[in-house]
Order: C-alpha cells, then structure tokens, then sequence
C-alpha cells in the first residue's frame, strides 16, 4: 500500500465529508482519547469505537443513508463507506493522519454475482513510522476485523481467484464514486441497487 500524497497534510483536512471540525464529531474524539498516552492507543481506541458502536447500517436493518462523518455519528450508523469517513474524522481531530482504501468483493456482495466496492481505512502512526490499513465495517456475521500493528486483519480476505483484490493506494479523500452514490439515495434500498462496483 502507498499514499497517493507524500504531504501528510492532505490526510488531516477536514472538508465538507471528513467534517473533523464539526463540534460533535471533534468533542467526541477528545471524550473518546483524552486520557490515552499516544497515536496508537488512541488510534485503537477510536477504531473499535466506530467499528463497535456505529451500527452497519444493513446490520441493523435500518434503511437511510449517511455520508458525512458529523451525519454518521448523530445517527450512529453507516455502511462500510460511511463508517470509514467517521472513523477518518475522529483520527484527524486528534492529529493522526487518516486515508481511505478500497477493495472489490465478489463472494459477499449485497447483490448475486455482481462484484461491490467496499471501504475501509488507513493510519499513519507516527511513532511507529508506518501506514496500517483497518476496517471498521463492524463484527457481525462471523467477521473480525482487528486493529494490528503486526498482521493486517480486515474484514473480508481477498480471494484472488474470484478476482477480488485491493486497490494499493491509500486515498487523501473519498472517491468521488463513493460520495455521489452516498449523497444520491435517501434509503439503502434504493442505495442497494446501485452500489459502486470499482473505482
């Protein structure tokens, strides 16, 4: 995996999807890592908050759409995507430089034989100088996803023969794919029938 950026600057922005700044979602990440020593006890500590307090929303079996991090957090539910730009959120306001990354599914798509972008993340933790790739989708359904200094574990492994794989690049900002798909459908239903299928 690589930055598509060497500024690390561009994986602390806070814009109108990653809204860092916004008061609940800035207030949450201080609440969440106050009293943690460092980036990686915080890092882990906001990655399975997300991935264990935010509902997927599928999971859940709820049928609206969030995209923005400040939307995720009020509502307390997102898909893949959407948990991944709140997660994003929470690691920028506290300084840890935060991208997204993407991969193609075709054994556990929402629709038959048609393959599905899925979303998760990436961190950069300086004191260990290194990108780690997690994905806060949430443990359900015999997934488990874990936050890893040594071995990666996501929350889909990769079966190359199905021709499922991982784009390498980790992403300063969402793809533009993604956000529209978000911001175009009110329910999931509708969202459902026309995930993205690649970048």
């Amino acid at each position: 995996m690589y930055p598509e950026s060497d500024a690390l600057s561009e994986y602390l922005v806070s814009d109108t999807i990653i809204d860092w700044r916004t008061p609940d979602v800035h207030q949450k990440a201080m609440e969440l890592t106050r009293a943690l020593p460092d980036d990686v006890a915080k890092a882990r500590c906001l990655y399975e908050w997300v991935r264990d307090s935010i509902t997927h929303t599928d999971d859940a079996g709820l049928d609206i759409v969030t995209c923005t991090a400040s939307e995720v957090l009020r509502y307390g539910t997102g898909i893949c995507f959407a948990k991944s730009h709140l997660l994003a959120a929470l690691l920028r306001a506290v300084a840890i430089p935060a991208g997204f990354c993407y991969q193609v599914l075709r054994l556990d798509p929402p629709v038959d034989n048609e393959p599905v972008l899925h979303g998760f993340n990436a961190m950069y933790l300086a004191t260990i100088d290194k990108w780690i790739r997690v994905d806060a989708r949430g443990n359900t359904n015999g997934i488990n996803a874990q936050f890893s200094l040594q071995r990666e574990q996501l929350a889909f492994a990769m079966d190359p023969l199905a021709d499922e794989f991982i784009y390498e690049t980790i992403f300063a900002a969402p793809v533009e794919s993604v956000v529209n798909r978000l911001k175009k459908y009110k329910t999931r239903s509708e969202l459902w029938l026309d995930l993205p299928q690649s970048l």
